[in-house]
């Protein structure tokens, strides 16, 4: 079926002002005196067999650095949502994504339990207002998904409410990627052993006790009822535009390691390189004089 002249025009049009969108970003770096060019992306290679693990992070960390800069630039959206089992290692990886990015470029997401009104809300509504704006990263922990797993299994949610989520979630994502965003979906998978290995361990440090909920530990009771509700979830929502990603999680770090190579195959963005910048000489003393140290509140130094 052949477009129309306005449908030809209008085509012609945004791919003129995609074009003017990633010269305008190429400009920026320019501009800003930050970063320079250097080709296009070079997604992460297979590492050797003797990689070390803080090698590859920190190689990884850099990477992530650059398509942040060229999201942020560029004006993309990026939104990634990390699901799975409880003690997966999802956090890890978040932490390790976000600890060498600009909080005001990629920030977390992980909402509690919905208010009275919230849950009078069309179900989806809460997180539409968490979703990225141009040139943001947004990582989900735990996301609209949790209807499909903890809110179906333990009961928090009628039949009804479940089945129409697993209609209309396919829809809203691809709604979501129409409008020009990125979305990945990463579904961190770990076995019962491990699983139960991580749990004694928060059970028997303090210090990461509060990872450990209430509705973890009740959650176990109902460990094959996650697995089918799993499965049905991805039957009904692993689609072309908006797949599932599946990550082996039994080992911590290569899942970390793992996750972040993949993602950064996702978004596509050019090679930077920082550019070597001179510290500006300070600004002479013009004879001001500060208050004395004795005037003000100091931190006792107890180290």
């Amino acid at each position: 079926m052949k477009k129309s002249r306005h449908g030809r025009k209008k085509d012609e049009q945004s791919t003129l002002a995609d074009g003017e969108i990633r010269r305008n970003a190429e400009e920026r770096v320019a501009a800003e005196g930050r970063w320079r060019v250097v080709g296009d992306s070079r997604p992460p290679i297979k590492p050797p067999r003797d990689y070390k693990y803080l090698d590859e992070l920190v190689r990884l960390q850099f990477e992530l650095l650059k398509m942040q800069e060229w999201v942020r630039l560029q004006g993309l959206k990026v939104c990634v949502l990390f699901e799975g089992r409880d003690a997966a290692g999802k956090g890890g990886v978040i932490k390790r994504i976000t600890e060498s990015l600009n909080p005001r470029v990629c920030r977390v997401v992980a909402l509690g339990t919905p208010t009275e009104r919230e849950r009078s809300q069309w179900y989806f509504q809460r997180y539409v207002e968490q979703l990225p704006a141009a040139g943001e990263i947004v990582l989900f922990d735990r996301s609209w998904y949790n209807r499909a797993g903890v809110e179906h299994v333990m009961g928090f949610c009628t039949d009804a409410e479940y089945q129409e989520f697993l209609r209309s979630c396919p829809l809203f994502e691809e709604m979501l990627v129409r409008s020009g965003m990125h979305l990945i979906k990463y579904w961190f998978s770990v076995d019962d052993e491990e699983q139960e290995r991580r749990f004694v361990e928060r059970i028997q440090k303090p210090i990461k006790r509060w990872k450990l909920s209430p509705m973890d530990l009740e959650a176990r009771k109902h460990w094959v009822e996650f697995s089918r509700a799993k499965d049905v979830m991805l039957e009904h929502t692993d689609r072309r535009l908006t797949p599932w990603n599946i990550v082996d999680a039994d080992n911590k770090k290569r899942a970390r390691l793992n996750c972040i190579a993949h993602l950064l195959r996702q978004v596509p963005y050019k090679d930077l390189e920082p550019v070597e910048l001179e510290l500006p000489p300070r600004q002479p003393d013009t004879g001001y004089r500060r208050p004395r140290k004795s005037s003000q509140r100091w931190v006792p130094r107890i180290y």
